[in-house]
């Protein structure tokens, strides 16, 4: 077992809390994400905005680090999923019952976690990270998955039988590794700032994501259309392309006017954003 509340200090496990909300919230700030929150209009949603997001992001914080020591002390997925529950229920008090972060609190927390171990371990790649959480809780991840649940994604997988966030945390977040981050990375070689490179990362995570919120608003045919669209968008060329940021506040109109959220894609931009930051932050 790593002992990593002798090798991760406090300081160390602040800043990837800081890492964490701080991704949370450029993830709401960031317009226009197709039929989602950000700090210009509610996109698709009526029961909630921008503040109930900040407010939520707020009463996270704190989590990421206990995560970050859990997961470097050599916690099981079964003691990560504890203070997970707990983080979960401080987001619902401040959001009134609003289930704004709960994705996040599950894909990010385990990050988080991951993340611990990586600095204890000298792997602070974003790639590394992922693979952490896959290699060390991804079996106990699969076996959890069995236990009753309420909620949109237990019910795609009970209706559809798709895989949700708990197949893709325990594989390793292979939509992160394959397709996220090397969008986000791509624009920023290009010139990109690291708003434009979230928003190709963004649509490059819908693009191929089997986003559980959209099954179940638009059910299969829905999202395969939702996919293409997202397709079409980096195949003109993303956000850098002559026009490119008219055609994404065109697709967020299209899903606003339809009731559209691919929140599943929303959790992923968030851990995405985080992971750069963590990646190129310095931790000698």
């Amino acid at each position: 077992m790593i002992q990593g509340l002798l090798c991760l200090g406090q300081d160390i496990c602040a800043k990837i809390d800081d890492l964490a909300v701080t991704a949370l919230i450029a993830e709401v700030a960031l317009y226009p994400k197709a039929g989602l929150v950000s700090l210009v209009d509610n996109g698709a949603h009526e029961d909630m905005d921008a503040a109930t997001f900040l407010r939520s992001a707020a009463a996270l914080k704190g989590y990421f680090a206990a995560m970050a020591r859990a997961g470097s002390d050599g916690a099981d997925f079964a003691a990560l999923n504890a203070i997970g529950r707990a983080a979960e229920a401080r987001m619902f008090a401040a959001t009134g019952g609003i289930n704004t972060h709960r994705g996040a609190v599950f894909s990010m927390g385990l990050l988080a976690a991951a993340s611990g171990v990586a600095i204890v371990t000298g792997e602070t790649s974003a790639q590394a990270v992922c693979r952490i959480v896959g290699e060390r809780w991804g079996a106990a991840i699969l076996v959890a998955r069995a236990m009753p649940e309420k909620s949109h994604g237990a019910e795609v997988r009970s209706r559809y039988g798709a895989p949700g966030a708990r197949e893709e945390a325990a594989a390793g977040f292979p939509t992160i590794v394959l397709h996220t981050l090397p969008a986000f990375r791509a624009t920023r070689e290009n010139g990109g700032s690291r708003g434009e490179a979230a928003l190709d990362a963004f649509y490059a995570g819908m693009a191929i994501l089997e986003d559980n919120n959209l099954l179940y608003r638009a059910g299969p045919d829905g999202l395969a259309g939702a996919q293409e669209m997202a397709d079409a968008f980096l195949r003109a060329g993303g956000v850098l392309a002559p026009g490119g940021f008219a055609r994404a506040e065109a697709l967020h109109r299209h899903f606003t006017a339809r009731r559209l959220s691919p929140g599943g894609s929303a959790d992923l931009l968030a851990a995405t954003l985080f992971l750069t930051a963590f990646e190129e932050a310095a931790w000698a």
